[in-house]
């Protein structure tokens, strides 16, 4: 069953980053579909944390998306290469988003694998968020997609996580946030592969 927007407009973007584990993130382009379930998110808070990139209310082209109802895709370039896929949360205003940082995958392997450039589905395949978005196609034209359509979308199919099954850390890359860098923001799946990070 794919989320309806209230799933993503609820007040706590830590407690949507933990629900997204175990569901379904999947992309359409050309009639191909892509995806896998989501096992590592990081969250990020639009009020009082540093490493957002909407702290102290910053309004750029880049975050303005930020600011938007909850269910629409946040992609923005690191590196000048990567291009980094964000699910928007809370009411319009809060500036709240998740980062998807990897994907166990079980659709479309062999797209993700041409993609990729890759032969064989190794766990580098999607784990990490750069190449995450490389293996489903998404990059920063889908910037403000609804996650409601039949582009990009996510879809519960009833897998129970349980709390005993996530582990707990700070998120990764984001020295420059001070104190808000060792918040406990970051959650994966344990013993999960596909994780990006297993430390």
């Amino acid at each position: 069953m794919k989320l309806e927007k209230s799933f993503y407009t609820r007040p706590d973007v830590v407690q949507v980053a933990q629900d997204l584990l175990g569901k379904h993130l999947y992309t359409q382009h050309n009639g191909i579909l892509t995806g896998g379930i989501i096992v590592e998110t990081e969250a990020y808070s639009g009020v009082g944390d540093k490493a957002c990139h909407a702290h102290l209310n910053r309004r750029t082209k880049r975050t303005e998306i930020m600011y938007h109802e909850g269910g629409v895709a946040y992609v923005y370039l690191v590196y000048g290469m990567y291009n980094l896929f964000n699910i928007i949360t809370n009411v319009e205003g809060q500036a709240d988003a998740v980062l998807v940082r990897a994907i166990e995958p079980t659709e479309g392997i062999e797209e993700m694998l041409l993609r990729r450039n890759m032969a064989s589905p190794k766990p580098n395949l999607t784990a990490g968020p750069g190449v995450l978005s490389i293996a489903l196609g998404i990059d920063r034209k889908h910037y403000g997609t609804p996650l409601t359509g039949d582009t990009i979308w996510v879809e519960d199919r009833g897998v129970e996580v349980q709390a005993e099954g996530i582990a707990i850390g700070p998120r990764i890359g984001i020295d420059y946030a001070g104190e808000d860098a060792l918040l406990p923001w970051r959650f994966w799946l344990k013993g999960n592969k596909w994780v990006s990070r297993k430390k």
